[in-house]
Parts: C-alpha cells; structure tokens; sequence
C-alpha cells in the first residue's frame, strides 16, 4: 500500500480523498493555486505544495507543476478527484513516465471513454444501447444545423471533453443550434481546452440514471447499483438519490449488465460511471461514461456501504476487489443536494465573497438516520470567482425514500450560510415538491416546476402559523432581556401585553403571548445574534434561519422566507399607516447579474436591439452567461468592454 499520496484537486472532493486516505493510514499532499493559500484541503493535508496563479490552467490543468510536485515531495500516487486532469490521458501518462501510480483507470480505458465521440462508437460495438446522433468532428454552424436537421429537434450539442454541464445546450431549431454550437465550442474551449463538440438526438421527457461500476487490474468489474440524478439545472446535477424510484429489479440488471460489459471491452480497472438517458417506460441508452469518480458518489457509498476512494487507492496499488457483485447489496435509500454559490432568486447566478457565516448541520447517525456534508470551505473562507460554484454536498440516508427526503428537509433548515447567495432555499422548495416526493422525474424537472425562475415557496397556512409562532417566541425572548437591564425606574413590574400582531410578509395575524410562549423561550435556548432558532413547537422539532432586519427578523424555513415583524396592537395600528419605499427605477440599465468577466458586447451605441436578442456575454465560474434583452430597446451608452472585470450591479449599458 502507498505510505503517500498527492491530490490533484482542490475543495470537497480533495477533502474528501484525503479523510480516507487518513483512515487508511497514508500522508496527504495538497497542491493549491494563489487563490487557494488558505483553502481547507491545503490545512488538512499533511503536506502542501504551491503550484501557481489562479486559473486552473495555469495551475490545477499544469501537469508538468503536478508532476514535480510528486517529485519534490516523493509522492508515490496521484488521486485527481474529478474535473480537472481527472480524464486526460496525457496525465497519467506523464505520472507514469515519473514513476508515479494514478489512481484512476489505465490510459487505454480513459481514451476509449473519457472522449463521448469515440465513447459512443465503443458502446456501440459493445452493442450497449445507444442514442442516435452524430458522432464526427463538426467544423462550423453550417454543418451543425444540417446534422440537426437530419437528425431532427430537438438535439443536444455537447462538448466531446469535460462534463459538469459545460459546452452543453439544447436546440429546438436551426438558430438556436447555430447559438448552442458556438457557445459549447467557447465554453469547451475555456473549460476543457477541447472546442470539439457533437450532436446527438434528445429524448423528450427523459431521466438521467447512472450505473456506479469498479474495476480491478485483474479482469473484474462489478456494478454497485444506480444513481438517478433527473433534477438539473442548464443541464447540471442538482440533487441525487440511490436507488432511483423510476427502475425494477429486471431494468437494474439489464442496465447493470451493459455497464459491466462495456467497462469489461475496454480493460476498465477503477471506480467509472456508465451514464444512461431513460425514457419513463424504463427504456435506456447510453450517454458516456465518466472515466473518474463522480460528484455524486456518496449516495453509493451510502446505500452499499462501500467507501469508492478507498477501493480506488486499494485497486491502483495492484489489489483484486475483495468484493462480488454478489456481495453487493442496496440497504435504505440516500438523497444529496449539491449546496451551490449562486443566486435562485437572481436565475442562479453565482456569488462570490467571504463566507462569513458557514454552519452544516451535524454529521452524525442514529436512529436509523445518517447525515453527512461533504465540503471544502470553512466559516471566514472565501468563494472564489476562478473555480465551480459548488461549496458542499449535503446527503441523507434512511431507511426509505420519503424518510430520507424528510431528513434531507430538516438538515437543509439546520444549514446556516451567510455572506454570500445561495442556493438552501431552493433545494428546501424541492424537497416539499409533490412531484419531486412522489418520484415523478425528468431532467426537465426544475424547468416545468419553476417556469418563471425561482421567486421562492410561497407560504401555505401551515408555514405562516409556524413561523407567526417562532417570532413571537423570538419577541418575547428579547423583551424578556430588555426588562432585565440595569439602572431601569423602580416600581411596578412590566406587564406584557398578550395580545399581539405579527406582520409576515403581506399578512397580518393575531397572535397571544401565553406560559407557554414562555416555556418556548426557556426550552429553545435561542439568544439574540444566534442565527438558527431549533424548538419543539408541538409537532416536532423544526429548525428555523433568523437574521436580523429592522424592528424584526427575516424567517426562513423549508424554502419560505418573510420577514417578520411582532407589534402591539398600538404599534400594529401606527405600521399600518407607514409609507413603504418604492425601489428605485432601473428599467433603463443592463446591471451586472454577478461578478464575472466581460467576455463579448454584440451590441453598439444607438443600436435598436429586439426583446430576446443577446446585450452582453459574462463569464463566471467557468459558466458563460447569456444578458438579453427583456423587451425592444436602443442602446444609449455602453459602459462596459469586452475583457472588463464587473462587480454585482456594475452599469453595462444604458437605454434610450
């Protein structure tokens, strides 16, 4: 077994190589760009070693960096985590040449799969089902939408390197394939160093079922089961779960059975994902295979029991599995949610800045529950614009669905961020979502469920009673105090008035101070500054966000957030009658969504632009993002250029 290993990676997933190589009882070495001198993986490793500026491909995509780090440090493997180096041959090839293990799959296997073209052209002599499309080199817009229209709408144009949902879109007609084939090919190019790019038929109403399968270096592969990973968004995993609620017994094994055999034609010998694209009658067709652990193997993990990283490290030091596909079993159910830096109010939009509050719920496992967060960041760290906006994967594991979705619920009202924008109160939303509950997926999902964008769960009686509850508890506490400070007038006591309002948004409820308002606030142990109040309010125990705003507190809890504010009935009687601000004007700018990078203005001064047609394009966080125009205008002035570096709200052009 390696005495040391070096990860290739950085954030959660470096994290969480090196906890198990911990376990394991092997040294740890982190690598980190100037952006990264402080980050989490560089402190939990037992070694560090700096390889350059920010941009990854000056730092992180550097092999030769990575290779004399192994070298400087006598590291006698590599895990790459995914992303990154993670499915380019070239890498462990140079690691090879270095004398140096990679712990992932053999050259050979990594170029037959790791590329979706030739991946495809393998499946199909394998004869795994495969989905109609073209799987050449296509050279310009032109030859794009001819190949679209012989296939027929809708396509999928993807790029042929990388994953993560980058160099991606879908295409209805002509104009929009001649737009998804040029933005893929840019976002390829960024993000993969790798423009090409193919175009394959797209289901309609699909679902995204992937098999988990592992190799050893002596001709056995097994398959541990499925994940469904159908919510995504811009066609990015949002939220996974194993097993998948849409497949039996029979269709897990036939997809199971393919898996291998196609893992088996290449001389698979690591952990790999065969992907699959389901029709909801449970018919399949292969979609790739990622050459690499996924983002999401800890729901795997945790309905098989079996740690992934760990078979990775024993499988590249030359050991057979000590595991049969027999001896694989699916125990309970596991649900993660991909905790993102990015905005659901603002149409997800990332966020960066300093994570000034940062507080997962617990890890822990008991009564049949496990909950566990897999992360990278710390409260005080930063969320860099360079890198994925995803900061940590909350999962949940029970003995059935619905238990492990409940739990998913409570854990997400337990996690406490701020500083920055993010995406909690929009996985709460979900887990409350019938459909989501009762199974009913697609990978169109978020799209029909939030067709106007997210604006937040609207609150139903239930929630407004709740949380009319829990301010009023938050009140009477911080009136309690008050009466406690010194140096007050002597005399009688204070007597609280019972009756009071509490103004929840645009409602307005009676409410009553009682004893046992009173025993909530000794029992809770909430106290002022403290941003998560966790009480027992009769029907179990909920945990609600409290932030502080102006004479009241901002409640946010299973994806609804109001603002709150508790009166007198005096008081209630005088708010009522106060004039609310009007928010100012900005019809007449195109604002910066999120910081981000200028990448191109297809517009000029006094240019009449059309509702729809795009006004600027701004990279952030490898993403690049789309500013159109929201209805027919002229552009007055440009106040921004092509290579400029804008802030939230930074002014890029102004209207006529």
């Amino acid at each position: 077994m390696f005495k040391k290993i070096l990860i290739a990676n950085r954030g959660e997933i470096a994290c969480r190589v090196i906890k198990t190589a911990r376990r394991m009882g092997i040294r740890t070495v982190a690598v980190y760009s100037d952006a990264d001198a402080r980050a989490l993986h560089v402190e939990m490793a037992d070694e560090k070693v700096h390889i350059g500026p920010p941009a990854a491909a000056q730092s992180y995509l550097d092999i030769a960096r990575i290779v004399a780090a192994c070298r400087q440090t006598g590291a006698e493997a590599v895990h790459p985590g995914y992303g990154f180096l993670s499915e380019r041959s070239a890498f462990p090839r140079a690691l090879a040449a270095a004398g140096v293990t990679f712990i992932g799959p053999n050259p050979a296997a990594t170029d037959a799969m790791g590329d979706k073209i030739e991946s495809k052209k393998a499946a199909a002599a394998a004869r795994v089902s495969t989905v109609p499309g073209y799987m050449g080199i296509i050279e310009d817009a032109d030859e794009a939408v001819k190949i679209a229209g012989e296939i027929g709408y809708p396509v999928m144009i993807k790029a042929s390197a990388g994953g993560g949902g980058k160099g991606m879109r879908i295409a209805y007609s002509a104009a929009e394939t001649r737009e998804g084939f040029a933005r893929a090919r840019s976002e390829a190019k960024s993000s993969f160093g790798d423009d090409r790019v193919f175009i394959e038929k797209f289901i309609v109403n699909p679902r995204h079922i992937e098999i988990q399968v592992l190799g050893d270096k002596h001709g056995n592969v097994i398959y541990l089961g499925e994940r469904e990973c159908s919510i995504q968004r811009r066609n990015q995993k949002v939220i996974e779960e194993a097993p998948s609620p849409l497949l039996d017994q029979k269709t897990r094994e036939a997809m199971g059975a393919q898996a291998v055999a196609l893992a088996k034609a290449v001389n698979y010998d690591s952990a790999g994902t065969v992907e699959f694209v389901a029709g909801q009658d449970r018919s399949f067709f292969f979609l790739e295979m990622n050459t690499r652990l996924q983002v999401e193997h800890p729901v795997t993990e945790l309905v098989t029991g079996i740690d992934l990283v760990e078979q990775m490290i024993r499988v590249a030091a030359g050991e057979e599995l000590a595991i049969r596909q027999k001896d694989v079993t699916l125990k309970g159910w596991a649900v993660e949610s991909r905790i993102y830096a990015e905005d659901p109010y603002r149409n997800f939009l990332p966020s960066t800045g300093r994570l000034v509050t940062y507080r997962p719920p617990a890890e822990q496992s008991r009564d049949g529950i496990t909950v566990r967060n897999d992360t990278g960041v710390y409260e005080g760290g930063e969320i860099s614009i360079h890198y994925d906006p995803m900061i940590a994967k909350l999962c949940t594991h029970a003995p059935s669905r619905a238990a492990a979705i409940s739990a998913m619920a409570d854990a997400l009202d337990g996690f406490v961020i701020d500083g920055i924008r993010h995406n909690v109160p929009f996985l709460s939303a979900i887990m409350e979502n019938p459909r989501w509950q009762s199974g009913a997926l697609s990978t169109g999902f978020i799209a029909e469920e939030f067709p106007g964008g997210f604006t937040g769960r609207a609150a139903n009686d239930s929630v407004r009673q709740t949380l009319a509850r829990v301010a009023t508890v938050l009140d009477h506490i911080e009136n309690r105090r008050k009466r406690r400070i010194n140096g007050q007038m002597t005399g009688n006591g204070v007597a609280f008035a019972t009756a009071r309002i509490v103004r929840l948004g645009p409602d307005w409820l009676p409410v009553e101070v009682t004893a046992a308002t009173d025993a909530l606030a000794d029992a809770c142990g909430w106290t002022p500054g403290n941003p998560l109040l966790s009480a027992d309010l009769g029907e179990g125990r909920v945990s609600v966000q409290v932030a502080r705003i102006l004479n009241g507190y901002r409640l946010a809890w299973r994806g609804v957030t109001l603002d709150a504010h508790v009166y007198t009935m005096r008081e209630a009687e005088l708010a009522r009658l106060m004039p609310e601000k009007a928010a100012a004007d900005t019809s007449r700018k195109l604002l910066c969504p999120m910081p981000g990078l200028v990448i191109a203005i297809p517009v000029a001064e006094g240019q009449e632009v059309k509702a729809g047609e795009p006004l600027a394009i701004v990279e952030a966080m490898k993403m690049e993002n789309i500013l159109r125009a929201e209805r027919d205008v002229t552009v007055k002035s440009i106040a921004a250029r092509k290579g400029d570096s804008l802030q939230v709200d930074a002014v890029i052009m102004e209207f006529a």
